[in-house]
């Protein structure tokens, strides 16, 4: 199974940071997006980040020059052998995006959702193609972190799944395969850490960066508030809720209002330029 040609859905931070990998790793990329300014912006990062590979000796000027050239930034949808997906994290928005795209594509083509932990079995409900439908599950930044979950729902055709390991393989990246599941693999096993730091910091036992002080020291690259700020508190959130109605309301995934909070308040991370610290 060829794929040659990829739209990715969505200019935000994870969007375009797999546009940036399929482009540079020779595949004919789109970069799809209702927005002009998200395209200009994801344009300007791209372009920053292949710029400071060239200047740090990972990627000559001409490899530069030919990713570039296979690098689309578009407001309408075009036909491609790969879909993959990296909006809202909203089954109802996902499904409505397959289902917009579908009529643009033929039966050969895969969807590859981006989605944290929503079911890939509901996307593939929606579609006319289930065989066709499966997760793509990417780590930001997407440019460097080398991990990504490929997820099969119940009516994912073996034959895609093994296509999306080796399309990621060719990427420089670590495929590993899961069956659909709350939270996938990684999700599952990172909550805990996420919502014990969040409980800790709620009774006032220790402060955020007191917290992170002591997870990096025991060998965590990065300690929970940072990761989470990192990630984006809205999306961390709504990985939480989502594993949490799935496991029936299990109390060790409940959402902390620490972190409801947060968000509320519009305080996302880095992304926003404060979450749990402040960055300017």
């Amino acid at each position: 199974m060829s794929i040659q040609s990829i739209i990715v859905c969505g200019a935000g931070t994870m969007g375009s940071g797999i546009a940036q990998v399929a482009a540079r790793y020779g595949h004919e990329t789109f970069l799809f997006d209702l927005d002009p300014s998200a395209l200009e912006r994801a344009r300007t990062q791209i372009l920053r980040a292949w710029q400071t590979l060239v200047e740090k000796g990972h990627l000559s000027p001409v490899e530069r020059d030919q990713a570039s050239a296979r690098l689309h930034f578009t407001l309408t949808a075009v036909r491609a052998d790969l879909v993959i997906e990296a909006i809202v994290e909203r089954l109802d928005a996902k499904i409505g995006l397959f289902q917009s795209l579908a009529p643009h594509c033929d039966g050969q083509t895969i969807f590859a959702s981006n989605t944290s932990s929503l079911s890939i079995d509901a996307l593939q409900h929606a579609l006319p193609h289930p065989g066709r439908v499966a997760g793509l599950h990417f780590f930001n930044p997407a440019p460097l972190m080398k991990l990504v979950e490929v997820v099969r729902g119940a009516h994912t055709d073996p034959s895609v799944a093994d296509a999306l390991s080796a399309l990621v393989r060719s990427w420089d990246k670590v495929p590993v395969s899961c069956k659909d599941a709350p939270g996938f693999i990684v999700n599952r096993v990172a909550r805990p850490y996420y919502l014990e730091a969040l409980r800790m910091a709620e009774s006032g036992a220790s402060g955020f960066a007191s917290i992170d002080r002591i997870a990096e020291a025991s060998g965590f690259r990065m300690g929970p508030f940072r990761l989470m700020d990192l990630i984006g508190n809205d999306i961390n959130l709504a990985v939480t809720r989502s594993l949490y109605e799935a496991s029936g309301n299990a109390p060790r995934f409940k959402p902390s209002p620490l972190q409801e909070g947060t968000v509320a308040r519009g305080e996302l991370g880095r992304k926003t330029g404060k979450g749990y610290y402040t960055y300017v």
